[in-house]
Formats: structure tokens, sequence, C-alpha cells
């Protein structure tokens, strides 16, 4: 498995068209899902984009915004995706451990939030993260707020 944590300046052409393809492919198509995908968040000169490729194909993905994006003073872990033929084998708790050291050296000492599926709580509860907000539909499909406990 090869890791990347990398600006959006620093992504090449071929990275940014595999994150993109990937987003798309099981956010729009599989979870037949139709949202604004590019929110402009993806070049802020801060955020983080956390991927993994396993034999040259992205096999994970996630994006890491600063306060003031998605929350006005926490950041934010969004987008977390996994490829279809990757899920199962333990990868997307590596992408969180990823994601998290990421946030501990990017944005030290701020609490992280997410908006997460709603489904997929018990897994953020693995990471440290506690609902703080009742459920609420995101572009159709259930979701819930979620905070670091510190």
């Amino acid at each position: 498995m090869h890791w990347l944590d990398s600006t959006f300046n620093e992504l090449t052409l071929d990275q940014l068209y595999d994150l993109l393809k990937l987003r798309v492919d099981v956010f729009v198509v599989e979870q037949t899902c139709y949202y604004p995908e590019l929110d402009n968040l993806d070049r802020h000169a801060q955020t983080r984009h956390i991927m993994a490729y396993k034999n040259e194909k992205l096999a994970a993905y996630l994006r890491v915004l600063p306060a003031g994006t998605t929350y006005s003073t926490n950041p934010a872990i969004g987008r977390v995706v996994i490829a279809n033929d990757a899920r199962g084998n333990g990868l997307g708790h590596q992408l969180m451990q990823r994601a998290l050291s990421s946030c501990q050296r990017y944005f030290p000492q701020q609490t992280v939030k997410m908006s997460a599926q709603e489904h997929l709580e018990t897994f953020y509860n693995t990471h440290g993260f506690v609902k703080c907000s009742s459920g609420y539909l995101e572009d159709g499909i259930p979701h819930i707020s979620m905070i670091q406990e510190t």
C-alpha cells in the first residue's frame, strides 16, 4: 500500500483524476446520489487529500478540511471512500488513522468534526467520534454530525 497526504497543488493530474473518479463512482453512481461533487473545497490551500494506492490503483481516499470551511471552528473529515474491490479488509480503519494523524500534524489541538452517513456511526465510534446531532438528510442520504472525543 502506498499512502499520500497531499495538498491540491501537490497532486498530479493522474492522482486528481483518480480521486474524482473514485468519488463519483461510489457517491454518485453506486449510491445514486446526485450532488455537486466539485465544491471548490478540494482546492483550499490547507485541504489535505489522503490517498491509498494498491498496485497503482486508488483504493481509498478522504479529505481533511481546515476550520472555516465545513465548520466555522473545527477541521473536518469528509468524502471518506473505499473502492468497491478494496472493502472488507480493514482499509477504512487504516484510512481513518492516517486522517487523524494528518489532523494532529496540520491542525494541532483542534477538535475534528464530520458529517457521517448514519449507518457508519459504530465504525466512526471506534476512531473516537461521537454523535453530536440528530439525524438529517444530506443529498438524500441519512447523516449525523460527529465530533472527536477529547
